[in-house]
């Protein structure tokens, strides 16, 4: 069996990090149409178009399907339909859609439930803010507005360099009078920035489910399999002594999202002792706390990546 790590060092192999030089489609000029014509005809006109990008995706994108059929029949305990494929797809279609529309402020043309604010406000203490750390599952740019739109819940996100550039590229096309707040990663300056940001009574996003390069990882149950997830969001927060949170947005179909906060953890009385069986403990809640929503929004998964480095 195909275990996805390399086995002197425990660091991801090609099926962990694929992702990373795995190269994008499409191209900023499209998503500028797209943009366009979304902004100028409406979401339901321009939905069609995304039906459209979701059925291309679905016939051409071999590699994806076969992946995202490994992950469907996990999650559903039998094998995945083409409606239950196409419906995954179309699900990622739209919230990239969506994005268009919560990066240009248009909230109201969304119905938008929360679960859990209070308690992700309840984090930031008189000593600063706290740590969100999402997944590839729903959509984190619908619960990203929610620091947009409250003044006093800014949400900076903090990722390495190469995915910042493409991000910001994105994010220019999307909506070019938009302000990015993304800290890159990699550098003893992105530590000292994401503090300052804390201190400051901020929340800093990360993502918390690809490890990248030599990064450390721990192999965790997740839906019947070892997976292997990143150490490095728990690190940064244990060195910080912050609190964490989950954090995502799941589309539920035509202009709904829900959006949950839950606590993952709180480093900020531990000593460098427990640090070590505090980060692994916590990197075991958060993947228990991925697993329920994957069961809970099947078809809100969007790693469309050999995720448990086995043959489907």
């Amino acid at each position: 069996m195909k275990s996805g790590l390399d086995a002197r060092t425990g660091a991801p192999g090609a099926a962990a990090s694929s992702w990373a030089t795995h190269g994008e489609r499409g191209s900023m000029f499209w998503l500028r149409v797209m943009s366009w014509i979304s902004l100028r005809l409406g979401r339901g006109v321009s939905r069609i178009i995304t039906y459209c990008i979701a059925a291309y995706f679905f016939m051409f994108a071999p590699r994806a399907r076969r992946h995202a059929r490994d992950y469907l029949r996990r999650v559903l305990g039998r094998p995945a339909t083409p409606q239950d494929r196409f419906r995954q797809i179309l699900t990622f279609a739209s919230t990239i859609h969506d994005r268009v529309f919560f990066l240009n402020g248009r909230f109201e043309m969304f119905d938008v439930s929360v679960d859990g604010e209070a308690i992700a406000c309840a984090t930031r203490t008189s000593d600063g803010g706290a740590l969100l750390i999402g997944a590839h599952l729903g959509s984190f740019e619908a619960a990203r507005a929610l620091g947009r739109r409250l003044p006093d819940q800014q949400i900076a996100m903090a990722m390495y360099a190469d995915n910042a550039r493409k991000i910001n590229a994105a994010l220019t096309a999307i909506s070019p009078r938009l302000k990015t707040d993304i800290i890159e990663l990699g550098s003893l300056s992105a530590l000292l920035e994401i503090r300052a940001r804390l201190a400051a009574g901020s929340f800093v996003g990360m993502m918390g489910d690809r490890a990248l390069g030599a990064e450390p990882v721990e192999r965790v149950m997740l839906l019947g399999e070892p997976a292997a997830f990143p150490l490095g969001p728990f690190r940064v927060a244990a060195k910080l002594r912050r609190p964490v949170c989950f954090m995502a947005g799941f589309y539920l179909g035509a202009n709904r999202y829900h959006v949950v906060f839950e606590q993952i953890a709180d480093f900020s009385a531990i000593n460098a002792d427990g640090e070590a069986v505090a980060v692994r403990e916590a990197l075991q809640r958060y993947v228990a706390v991925v697993e329920r929503y994957c069961r809970r929004y099947p078809y809100n998964w969007f790693n469309f990546l050999d995720f448990w480095g086995t043959p489907s």
